[in-house]
């Protein structure tokens, strides 16, 4: 927990590589010792995805995300809110790598379960519906 948190700081302070590296092995060491299906391990895999998002390296995001949104919508369900935020995280990865149709169809679908379990006026709700906005203009 201490390394991730670490990696949160170095992220708040733009140190990004040190913030991958420090997500990397906090990832390899959570799968080792708490499983992948843990749901720690799945928020160090989120953490790398999204530094991994911010270097440039978003095809290797993408992976990463398919796989932590496969895992909670498995164990936490396909409406709980981390796998929500799973599911937002590979919508900007299709997003940043071409694929609007498939990001927008994520997004539009994430939406609908962002307004039903945290409702119309919660951030992460008017963000997605800020989103699925912008893809539509494009």
């Amino acid at each position: 927990m201490t390394a991730s948190n670490v990696a949160y700081d170095l992220r708040e302070l733009g140190q990004m590589q040190a913030a991958r590296e420090l997500d990397e092995d906090t990832l390899r060491r959570r799968s080792q010792v708490l499983g992948n299906d843990h749901p720690d391990t799945m928020i160090s895999g989120s953490n790398l995805a999204a530094d991994l998002r911010v270097l440039g390296d978003v095809s290797r995001a993408r992976e990463l995300d398919e796989e932590t949104l496969e895992r909670r919508r498995r164990i936490l369900g396909v409406d709980h809110p981390q796998t929500l935020a799973s599911a937002r995280d590979l919508a900007a990865d299709l997003r940043e790598l071409g694929n609007r149709p498939a990001a927008r169809e994520l997004e539009a679908d994430t939406l609908q379960r962002l307004r039903r379990v945290l409702g119309e006026n919660h951030p992460q709700t008017m963000a997605s519906a800020m989103r699925l906005a912008e893809d539509s203009e494009h």
